[in-house]
């Protein structure tokens, strides 16, 4: 059965900051559920920025778009316009190509 809530398909992305409040909370006493349900984070996500907290590793920041030089945003940009485009480009296909039998069924029956 599927769930209700939807999920979103891109991964959230936190910063340091936050990462290290919420640890803090979660280290002055508070359950994790609680902070995840007042931070909006998932448990799993706020467990392992503990774990790493507790072993002393350091926490690692994803790679963001401002970090990227113009021309790799642009190349991402121009790949997801141009998966978009094909998309639409399948769908159209399809749709001719259905529109096309049903004119074919009928004209077969004059």
């Amino acid at each position: 059965m599927e769930s209700i809530e939807t999920k979103s398909k891109f991964a959230r992305r936190y910063d340091a900051e936050f990462k290290q409040n919420a640890v803090a909370l979660v280290q002055s006493g508070r359950s994790l559920a609680e902070v995840c349900r007042d931070l909006g984070c998932s448990s799993w996500s706020l467990g392992c920025w503990v774990d790493a907290a507790k072993n002393g590793a350091a926490q690692t920041q994803p790679k963001t778009l401002a970090a990227e030089a113009p021309e790799q945003r642009e190349n991402r940009r121009l790949k997801q316009e141009n998966d978009y485009l094909r998309r639409q480009r399948d769908i159209l296909k399809k749709a001719l190509a259905i529109v096309s039998d049903g004119n074919l069924n009928s004209a077969s029956n004059l």
